[in-house]
């Protein structure tokens, strides 16, 4: 372990078992957090300094240290101590071996449980921003490709089964609703997440004059916490980033499960490029969608994060306890998945191919016209229900006698209603069937245009740059 002293030891008789420093370490894993460490302390720092509390000259030189320390980080040049508790106490250290007494001064007003809470809350802010822009770039091809398929008809499905036809350009759009909200979600995260912590001290605050709202500033931070309790046990946010990551893997899992389904020889409507696409390593003539699967396998990865740190955080009494300690490799986890799974998935979808022509014959098996055949009747006076029960008799009819609707003669037509004539098979063409749809929300063109034209609105206000 670590030669560095550790910096709470003075009420300690002996030092702590090496069984026990291993178990606790936590810098393999939040070591990622330096840069927030750092960024938060000289803040802190500078407050310190501001208020009075210490020195001008002990909070400059305290921050001319850390931004050094921070530099050779960025630089590649700093070589972080693997045996040290954790990044906080192994930033503190080497702060106060490298300006010696001014260092030691730093934790003033501060305890690790308002620091790590900041800590995790800055990189929760920034980590919300990244999956947003990334949601933003899926969002701008799924428009782009629901603009190339507005009049690609395919059959849209319930229970799996042919329900109605609809255009892929229309799917397309369904799943832009998902990820519209998904970015919601992550800036609600965010929202929640933009608060900081910092001058809860342990649990209770403390008698120093921090100006908290001063560290708040120059951190970017929209408000300070109001309760010193919640402020360093709270977790709600990690659990809110977790939840939305879970959402928007479940989406994305959806859709993976079309493509493998369409991709099949049963469907034959999606042609995975090859780039995407993996081989058997017995059966030559395999093309597997693994990007798919994959994607669709690491969303249970996902859940298990958001499940791991609701169950770590129902117990726990106030105020912080160490328990604690295992949010954030569930959050580093989730992140990382995401940020593996959007890419590959956006560029997987982009070069996805789509076999128009399966796709216009598959809508047009399954009596995915029956339902305009009874509007047709409704349309001439029918009530509904009558007109129902007559579409589903001809439905009846023709698959007993393996035909489609539309290859039923009129005089068939009338014995079953009197009120058709020559316009039904105009009325019930798969073209009809979804250019009436234009209401708001529907599958026509021009309804998709519109809901197109609303998402590229949307997109505008919601930009993590604008």
């Amino acid at each position: 372990m670590s030669d560095m002293p550790k910096l709470w030891a003075g009420r300690f008789a002996k030092p702590t078992n090496a069984l026990l420093d291993d178990f606790q370490s936590s810098i393999p894993f939040d070591q990622r957090l330096i840069q927030c460490d750092v960024m938060g302390s000289i803040a802190h720092a500078t407050m310190l300094g501001e208020q009075g509390i210490i020195a001008k000259q002990d909070a400059e030189q305290i921050t001319k240290g850390l931004e050094q320390i921070l530099s050779e980080y960025h630089a590649g040049e700093l070589t972080i101590d693997m045996g040290a508790e954790d990044v906080h106490m192994f930033v503190e250290a080497l702060l106060t071996e490298r300006i010696g007494e001014a260092g030691k001064r730093l934790h003033t007003g501060r305890s690790r449980n308002d620091q790590v809470a900041l800590d995790v809350r800055m990189y929760a802010r920034d980590a919300c921003e990244h999956v947003s822009e990334l949601l933003m770039t899926l969002l701008e091809l799924l428009i782009q490709r629901s603009k190339e398929h507005l009049e690609t008809i395919m059959p849209g499905y319930t229970h799996l089964q042919k329900a109605q036809p609809v255009t892929l350009g229309f799917h397309m759009m369904a799943y832009a609703q998902m990820i519209m909200r998904d970015i919601k979600h992550f800036e609600n995260a965010r929202a929640e997440a933009d608060v900081m912590p910092l001058g809860s001290g342990a649990l209770a605050g403390t008698t120093y004059p921090l100006n908290r709202e001063r560290v708040a500033e120059l951190l970017g931070f929209a408000e300070v916490t109001d309760n010193a309790l919640d402020g360093v046990s709270d977790r709600d946010f990690l659990l809110s980033f977790l939840s939305a990551a879970s959402i928007c893997m479940m989406h994305l899992s959806r859709f993976c499960e079309e493509l493998i389904l369409w991709s099949t020889n049963e469907f034959s409507t999606a042609v995975m490029d090859d780039g995407f696409a993996t081989g058997s390593s017995i059966m030559p003539q395999k093309k597997n969608p693994d990007a798919c699967e994959l994607t669709r396998g690491k969303t249970g990865r996902v859940y298990g994060d958001l499940m791991a740190l609701l169950t770590v955080m129902k117990g726990l009494p106030l105020a912080y306890n160490k328990d604690m300690q295992e949010d954030k490799e569930a959050f580093f986890d989730a992140y990382d998945t995401l940020l593996k799974c959007l890419p590959t998935f956006t560029e997987m979808l982009r070069t996805t191919t789509f076999q128009k022509d399966e796709m216009y014959r598959s809508a047009g098996l399954g009596f995915t016209n029956a339902t305009d055949l009874a509007d047709y009747l409704v349309g001439k006076g029918v009530p509904f229900r009558d007109a129902h029960h007559v579409s589903g008799s001809l439905v009846g009819k023709c698959v007993k006698e393996n035909r489609a609707l539309c290859d039923l003669s009129l005089d068939e037509l009338h014995e079953a209603h009197g009120a058709f004539e020559g316009d039904i098979y105009e009325a019930i063409s798969l073209e009809a069937c979804v250019q009436r749809r234009k209401l708001r929300g529907g599958p026509a063109g021009e309804a998709v245009l519109d809901s197109i034209n609303r998402a590229k609105q949307w997109m505008k206000v919601h930009s993590p740059k604008s």
